[in-house]
């Protein structure tokens, strides 16, 4: 029997969930059972009350606001335990529609793909600005780059996991999920795609993106920090080409006015192309370092996903 959870993260959402819930199907083809999971990220409002008064299934209360990206992973590794075989995660203010979700999981019913990204119509969201648009395909594109995937619209957290996927992701952003899930995923080789999903007009304003700058800078940071982890060799030695070859040019100038004798030693230039070289290197260097550590992260990681999966058969 397949068993689909559609899971919520939820920070003082009782004036939202409700809609939210009643817009969710009990019933979706190819799927045997359907059940509901809220993860209350320490709300101080009657978020949970809600949560049991449309009869959800499983509701999990964190003691402290963790933020989106903890509150994520806990629903998934709860969905694991209560043995999901398909894991549909939405936000509770409503914004992605409901009836979307066959479609959305559609491909891993399928066999062709274990992560699914919703791709709202960014263009056509009459409430986002000319510059979060623009923002959001710039971050997407980014997000492709790093990632080796495909994935048009990077941020929308309308998704859905195969078990497989969900026992081998790890979340270290405590800001977001979005961008790091799928880099992870586009880097350990997991087949993921994306489908057309319809959006509802917005109930409240967005609390992740409270201003474009920050997050912008934050996205970036992540993106930067996802790519250091999984690809750490290439990072480097991108980095530390950079100051190598500002000093190898440098270099080949304080030869040139060597070999024609000028009266001028340009000791201080000599000096420079000197440290920028040996900056170069030590940054290649640290990147072999970071190599080699990767290579025991990953077999940290093959030893947690064989953990999970004794937990979750022992449950």
């Amino acid at each position: 029997m397949t068993k689909l959870i559609i899971q919520i993260p939820c920070y003082n959402e009782e004036e939202t969930l409700g809609i939210t819930l009643s817009a969710l199907p009990r019933q979706v083809p190819g799927v045997d059972i359907v059940e509901w999971l809220v993860i209350d990220d320490g709300s101080c409002d009657r978020t949970v009350e809600v949560a049991k008064e449309w009869g959800v299934d499983h509701i999990i209360s964190l003691s402290a606001n963790q933020g989106l990206a903890k509150a994520f992973m806990v629903g998934l590794e709860a969905s694991l335990t209560i043995g999901a075989d398909i894991i549909v995660n939405t936000d509770a203010d409503n914004q992605y529609c409901g009836d979307d979700i066959p479609n959305l999981i559609a491909p891993i019913l399928r066999g062709e793909a274990e992560i699914v990204i919703g791709e709202r119509p960014i263009s056509d969201i009459e409430h986002f600005s000319v510059a979060k648009k623009l923002l959001q395909k710039l971050g997407s594109w980014a997000v492709r780059l790093a990632s080796n995937t495909n994935i048009p619209d990077a941020p929308s957290g309308f998704r859905a996991f195969s078990r497989s996927a969900a026992l081998q992701l790890n979340v270290f952003n405590e800001y977001t999920y979005t961008l790091e899930t799928i880099i992870q995923a586009g880097q350990k080789g997991m087949a993921i795609t994306s489908v057309p999903v319809r959006t509802n007009p917005p109930l409240r304003p967005s609390r992740l993106v409270k201003n474009t700058p920050s997050y912008v800078w934050r996205s970036l940071f992540t993106i930067l920090r996802i790519f250091m982890v999984y690809k750490p060799l290439r990072f480097f030695l991108f980095l530390g080409s950079v100051p190598f070859s500002m000093g190898v040019t440098l270099g080949i100038r304080w030869l040139i006015y060597f070999w024609l004798g000028t009266e001028r030693t340009r000791v201080p230039s000599l000096i420079l192309a000197a440290i920028l070289i040996l900056m170069g290197f030590q940054l290649w260097i640290l990147g072999l370092v970071a190599d080699l550590l990767a290579v025991n992260r990953k077999l940290m990681e093959e030893i947690q996903v064989r953990l999970r999966r004794k937990d979750c058969n022992e449950d």
